[in-house]
């Protein structure tokens, strides 16, 4: 089954349209400033000292700092709907990969308003000891799920005071430093301190938040102006925020104190209670800006047709998407239920991370292969978004190993579950860029190393007219290529091309589409020319690129004496070209492929004995082929002249490793070649046998010879060896 997305590259967008500092600068910050500021903070600087914590400060925001800047580069390439960084990967790599990395993101914002949620309730305790968890927890979620449903605006002028409240805390533990410094902690606890990079793995989740705003791209005035000012802007001013924190923590208190004491900064504040709206500020606008990005990602996957339509749909009223607000809202409760999450919170992390590896990875790749049409305002080279991508991974597996696998793990199902549906979509993406940069580089490689016989494979050029008269030709011709080299299924038109009515790309891609409906991965081409001959002869000469082209030319039977004639003139010309013939005669009334036993009628290696064996153990090589018996034939005119044949085709065989038994067939007298062989092979399923090449004005009687030579025979495949390596090829 099919799916397909009927929009183009930008989805429906929101009624509501914010700027840079409402949409994007405020909730990305207040995200990052977050609970680990206020409650892990003092525990990594006491850790670690004061130049080991700036450098962890530093190392992380420019894992966040290039990433933000891919994201922008990215972001300033396309026209930005709804659907955040959904809506980035998807148009980017694709639904399947956007699917894959969609569909967990949706559910990690979803399960993360159920973490701040506990945060907040936890930190609340400070106040009112006898607090109960859960009930708080799932009062707190239904509070800003029922704000949320009613207007994201409402929803984001909250956000103003909470950062007002954040920044006052920050303000009065300065001034409390400041009125009664301590020595510095440049050093940290010293022994039984927890070591730089675990303390790095505690940290870095504290810098990955500058994606709330991307989340809102579909509420945006100008996403692709917000977003990047909004997204490196926060990412900056909460680097400063972080290193300013560190430097007075430092000369706060002791380092044992820094360590032990999670509410430090209310020891050290100069009006203490003032920290606490900072901190539930900073918790609680965290749980905003997943509640409000979170259903816009479903939204997106619903308008892509990857999760169900309905949750695409907005209220006509307050232009939100209400349904899938209430749906996550949902699950944040049900998640409440599980009462622990430290088990679920490093998933939800990775899942986070396995964006930031995804969206630097596009926007290294977009710069490397140089698509004409990636033109973005923000440009990024490309080898720091791979630093950075390199980066986030290294972080996940810091963070929690199992965690990292998990989620590698669940976005590789969801990514083979989403290409089993076949999607397809509207708009572009780098895929095909990328597979274009790849094929450049391989073809300007392999033009550099000369060609070998070991290097063979069959290319095959399959003159067949309509496939869906002849799928038995294609079939075969798929068959003896055994995916080793490549089938072009090429349509030949008499006539003129400038009176052809059909569009020729039209019938091309047509007959794409039938013949991977049969489980045919070839190409197919359609040509026009004023005859057959000259047609063939002019694409045999064209078909290829760059040296990868076609070897061997395909035909299937005529029962026309002249079209039979034509192959021959035209095998004559193509052997100057270094190019192989094949033409195949099946059987009348007889089912293909049950009788798998394949007779060889070998003339000699030098001639086309060895292409026929080698097309022979490829066909063999095929499901439908299995224990197949390949029997080398060979006809000698004398008993000492047989034995010596059958000792050299034995040692052959020995020699060039292929499953085959040899037989020596004694020509009777008045027995004919003909006879022989038509009284061996009856009952064989594939007979190869070799073409000589007729003299100009010979091809009548030729043809002639070959009706009669196939005439009781099975299916015949006649081959003419006219390549580099004839004689070279097993």
């Amino acid at each position: 089954m099919s799916d397909s997305t009927n929009n183009d590259n930008q989805l429906p967008q929101s009624h509501h349209k914010f700027g840079t500092f409402m949409g994007v600068f405020t909730p990305s910050l207040l995200t990052i400033l977050g609970v680990i500021m206020y409650l892990r903070f003092g525990w990594m600087v006491g850790n670690v000292g004061l130049f080991k914590a700036l450098l962890i400060v530093t190392i992380s925001t420019s894992i966040t700092f290039i990433t933000s800047l891919s994201v922008s580069s990215v972001a300033t390439n396309m026209q930005v709907g709804v659907g955040g960084e959904y809506f980035l990967i998807s148009r980017s790599l694709g639904l399947e990969m956007g699917g894959a990395i969609g569909v967990p993101l949706y559910l990690a914002r979803a399960v993360s308003v159920t973490l701040y949620a506990f945060g907040l309730a936890e930190s609340l305790r400070f106040v009112w000891p006898g607090l109960p968890l859960q009930p708080a927890a799932a009062v707190i979620i239904v509070v800003i799920t029922l704000v949320a449903a009613r207007s994201a605006a409402l929803t984001l002028k909250i956000q103003i005071p909470l950062m007002a409240a954040v920044f006052v805390s920050i303000g009065v533990m300065a001034a409390g430093v400041l009125s009664k410094p301590h020595p510095s902690v440049l050093t940290g606890i010293g022994e039984g301190a927890a070591g730089f990079w675990v303390v790095l793995a505690v940290f870095f989740p504290a810098v990955t938040g500058f994606t709330a705003g991307v989340g809102l791209s579909g509420d945006l005035k100008d996403p692709s102006k917000s977003i990047p000012l909004g997204s490196v802007g926060a990412v900056i001013c909460g680097y400063i925020v972080y290193m300013g924190v560190s430097v007075l923590l430092a000369f706060a208190a002791p380092a044992g104190d820094l360590v032990n004491n999670s509410l430090i900064w209310k020891e050290i504040a100069v009006v203490s209670f003032l920290i606490f709206p900072g901190m539930w500020g900073a918790i609680l606008s965290s749980a905003i800006g997943s509640i409000l990005a979170g259903p816009r990602v479903l939204q997106a996957l619903a308008t892509d047709r990857i999760a169900p339509r309905v949750f695409g749909k907005v209220s006509p009223k307050s232009g939100e998407p209400t349904i899938s607000i209430y749906l996550t809202g949902g699950i944040s409760l049900l998640a409440v239920l599980i009462g622990d999450l430290n088990s679920i919170a490093p998933v939800v992390t990775m899942f986070f991370l396995t964006f930031y590896t995804s969206i630097n990875l596009v926007a290294g790749l977009e710069g490397l292969i140089g698509d004409p049409s990636f033109r973005p305002r923000i440009k990024v080279r490309w080898y720091l978004s791979f630093a950075a991508a390199g980066g986030s991974i290294a972080v996940m597996f810091l963070i929690n190993k199992v965690a990292c696998i998990a989620a590698i793990l669940i976005e590789l199902g969801l990514w083979m579950w989403l290409r089993s549906r076949s999607m397809t979509a509207a708009f572009g993406d780098l895929r095909r860029g990328l597979l274009y940069s790849m094929i450049k580089s391989s073809l300007e490689k392999l033009k550099m190393l000369p060609p070998r016989s070991r290097d063979w494979r069959p290319m095959i050029l399959l003159f067949c007219g309509d496939v869906k008269k002849r799928l038995n030709l294609v079939q075969l011709a798929d068959w003896l290529n055994q995916k080793r080299g490549i089938v072009t299924v090429c349509r030949m038109m008499e006539g003129n091309l400038e009176e052809v009515d059909e569009d020729l790309n039209r019938l091309a891609a047509e007959t794409d589409e039938f013949l991977l409906e049969q489980g045919l991965r070839t190409f197919s081409e359609v040509h026009v020319a004023s005859t057959f001959e000259e047609g063939v002869e002019m694409t045999v000469q064209a078909n290829g690129i760059a040296g990868l082209t076609s070897n061997t030319v395909m035909f299937g039977w005529s029962k026309k004496k002249e079209r039979l004639m034509s192959y021959f003139k035209i095998m004559r010309r193509i052997g100057r070209l270094r190019k192989s013939m094949i033409i195949c005669k099946f059987a009348e009334g007889k089912t293909f492929g049950k009788n798998n036993r394949i007779d060889i009628w070998w003339g000699g290696k030098k001639n086309n004995g060895d292409m026929m064996l080698l097309l022979a153990h490829l066909l063999s090589l095929n499901q439908d082929w299995r224990d197949t018996v390949i029997n080398i034939n060979s006809v000698v005119i004398s008993q000492e002249e047989k034995e010596a044949t059958q000792e050299s085709l034995d040692r052959m065989i020995r020699e060039i490793r292929i499953e085959a038994e040899s037989r020596v067939f004694l020509l009777e007298s008045g027995q004919s070649m003909l006879e022989l062989i038509k009284k061996e092979s009856q009952s064989a399923e594939v007979v190869f046998m070799g073409l000589a090449e007729p003299k100009p004005g010979e091809e009548e009687s030729y043809a002639e010879r070959m009706i009669s030579l196939v005439k009781d025979l099975p299916t015949v495949v006649l081959v003419k060896n006219s390549s580099y390596f004839a004689g070279e090829l097993v």
